[in-house]
């Protein structure tokens, strides 16, 4: 891209979520990525550290304004269970002046912690959870072409 008008960086205002088909309208950020797991290879004749992708581990976390009970209702009967919540997210960014929308799907997605209470005193609440997965799909790009 040679240059963009200051209107086409894509706003979060305008992102969406998904969980387990289950539109998530409370959200308010929502992050997605993948670290790549590297081992480092020895060669000789070379001073600079090398290293060789073996592997990828993703990662996410999920806010949303405290509304209802969803994180509970999903989670809590597996956990007591010793059974793991495994869900499917489906995030989309499609801003209105942007050259286009972002939407991938997070397969295999399992929260790390359950809250079971979380507030204080003139204090809005948040539900705010971590999550790792093991696959993803991209669904749409934005494209300058």
């Amino acid at each position: 891209m040679q240059s963009f008008n200051a209107q086409q960086v894509m706003s979060g205002t305008q992102g969406e979520v998904w969980i387990n088909g289950k539109y998530m309208a409370q959200v308010n950020a929502f992050k997605a990525e993948i670290k790549l797991i590297k081992e480092e290879v020895n060669q000789t004749k070379r001073m600079g550290k090398q290293y060789k992708t073996t592997g990828w581990e993703g990662t996410g976390n999920v806010k949303m304004n405290h509304v209802s009970s969803f994180f509970l209702k999903l989670m809590a009967d597996n956990v007591k269970k010793g059974r793991q919540t495994v869900c499917t997210i489906i995030a989309k960014l499609d801003d209105p002046d942007a050259v286009g929308a972002e939407r991938i799907v997070i397969r295999d997605a399992t929260f790390d912690k359950l809250t079971l209470m979380d507030w204080e005193a003139k204090k809005l609440t948040e539900d705010d959870y971590d999550f790792t997965f093991t696959d993803f799909e991209t669904l749409d790009t934005a494209s300058d072409d």
